[in-house]
């Protein structure tokens, strides 16, 4: 118990975050960067980013870091972040997963091929077709919580559209999420009231901050299979052209088999 007592004294929190399943964002237009509406689509980033951060703070958490997930990571606006986080890159997750207790995802959106999700892919709509885990389809919740897994770490929290929160709950029991808007096709979805998307949001996160040892970190059993369907089979070529470590399968899948989790791009094809 005094361990436990002394852990949570020095709670440490990591944030990913992604545009897709942000507050306020309904149709496809609003995540491009040449869009006139994307400087108010990152305003409403950085409003959920910082609820976030605010609810990890009063669930007692000592640090908070904050990873830009979504592109090039090159999406907040620094000056309005919140001055008690610190933010890290993605190249620095393997470094950082190590530091935490629990991982928050904020903005999410559902694995390629769901249906009635807003927006729903799996790492890139262009070229990838469905992602897979031994066989079994998944998308960027469960790569998160995969990853973090690894490092003993429990995904705690995910925020997006309803049916990326119904698909983290399908895979991480316990996982508290907040819902922000409903798809009413793959581009277009019905959000939620500004004030009430962003009241979800900070219980959510307040809620499983302060009950991260009560949700199990998913720990894939290693080896284990990576594959990709690919959209077109020179997108299949090209993956394959230049790594030994994947191996073609057919037209357009391909997979790689994951000896070990050190970094982001061991949960990657």
């Amino acid at each position: 118990m005094l361990q436990s007592n002394k852990k949570r004294n020095n709670m440490k929190v990591l944030i990913l975050t992604d545009v897709e399943g942000i507050t306020g964002v309904s149709a496809i237009e609003q995540i491009a960067e040449s869009s006139p509406e994307y400087p108010n689509t990152i305003r409403l980033l950085m409003q959920d980013v910082n609820t976030a951060i605010s609810a990890c703070f009063d669930a007692k958490a000592k640090h908070v870091y904050v990873i830009d997930g979504h592109s090039r990571g090159e999406n907040f606006d620094k000056s309005a972040l919140d001055k008690r986080a610190e933010q890290v890159y993605v190249k620095d997750m393997g470094r950082v997963i190590k530091d935490v207790d629990c991982l928050v995802c904020i903005g999410m959106h559902a694995m390629a091929g769901t249906y009635k999700a807003f927006l729903d892919h799996t790492q890139w709509s262009i070229r990838f077709h469905y992602y897979y885990y031994n066989d079994v389809k998944i998308g960027e919740i469960m790569q998160s919580a995969v990853f973090a897994g690894a490092f003993g770490v429990p995904l705690v929290m995910v925020s997006g559209d309803e049916s990326a929160c119904n698909e983290a709950k399908q895979f991480v029991p316990g996982v508290y999420t907040a819902s922000v808007k409903t798809a009413t096709e793959r581009n277009r979805a019905v959000c939620a009231d500004e004030k009430i998307a962003v009241e979800r949001i900070y219980n959510a996160v307040k809620a499983g901050v302060e009950n991260y040892d009560k949700i199990q970190p998913i720990k894939m059993e290693l080896p284990f299979t990576v594959r990709i369907e690919f959209n077109r089979s020179d997108y299949c070529d090209e993956a394959c052209r230049d790594n030994p470590n994947i191996k073609r399968l057919d037209v357009y899948n391909a997979e790689s088999i994951k000896t070990e989790i050190k970094e982001w791009k061991d949960v990657l094809l």
